[in-house]
């Protein structure tokens, strides 16, 4: 994704396919967040992130109610033989609160840092240790409402940081074998030290691709933004790589 843009993320203008895409899942995502028993399963931070992993009902190929998945990010990666079913998080009014389970420093790097993560790198075990469970060959997030609210942030440029730390860390090993816990929180620090995030503000109809070791969050919901009644909504779409997790660790 370097040859698309230097900074591991860009915005596409608007088209009419991605637009009927979001219009399709946005139908969707009002059954599915009001629905009290999804709702019990997925709200998380004081019931103001409806978290909403494999919520969304798309196909395989990526259509929702019978409106296919396309737009302009399909000429800047491999698209997948197979979809998952997209994630559907829902941000509300006073996100994110904090939940009891969550310690106090824990909620301050989701205020102050947004929660800043690379995808894929689990905690394992008793002591959440971060290994490689995901390879995601991209992120694709395709906004649902319109609203500026709890928008993604993301670090520019972090991905050639975080990615060269990870490869320094594996070396020759395999990837899903190594503890990754230290490199990951030490490139972390350093992004935070060297990049200033910026606010990633789209509209239905638009779509985000980042790259696979971008690191991204999201914004606490401002006192001063609104949203739709029904939260803020985004879709996304990480496909796993066929290629497997050396491919994505490996610099493109």
């Amino acid at each position: 994704m370097n040859s698309l843009h230097k900074d591991g993320f860009v915005v596409f203008d608007a088209t009419d396919q991605a637009a009927d895409w979001a219009s399709a899942a946005h139908q969707q995502a009002l059954l599915i967040s009001a629905d009290p028993a999804i709702r019990a399963q997925n709200l998380r931070h004081g019931n103001t992130w409806f978290v909403g992993v494999d919520a969304l009902p798309n196909d395989p190929d990526g259509s929702i109610g019978g409106v296919p998945l396309a737009g302009p990010w399909q000429d800047y990666v491999t698209v997948p033989a197979a979809y998952h079913r997209a994630q559907l998080s829902v941000v509300y009014p006073g996100y994110p609160l904090q939940d009891g389970s969550e310690s106090d420093g824990a909620h301050r790097f989701r205020r102050n840092r947004f929660a800043a993560h690379v995808d894929g790198l689990l905690p394992r075990g008793p002591q959440k240790r971060r290994f490689l469970e995901e390879w995601h060959g991209f992120i694709l997030g395709l906004p649902l409402n319109e609203t500026e609210a709890a928008p993604l942030m993301v670090w520019p440029e972090s991905h050639l940081y975080m990615g060269a730390a990870l490869r320094d860390a594996v070396g020759q090993q395999d990837p899903i074998d190594v503890d990754l816990t230290d490199a990951y929180q030490a490139a972390r620090r350093d992004v935070f030290d060297k990049i200033t995030p910026v606010r990633v503000v789209a509209r239905p109809g638009q779509s985000m691709l980042l790259h696979r070791h971008l690191l991204h969050g999201v914004a606490p919901f401002d006192a001063g933004h609104n949203a739709p009644a029904e939260g803020r909504m985004i879709a996304y779409l990480r496909p796993m790589m066929a290629a497997g997790p050396k491919a994505w660790l490996a610099a493109d």
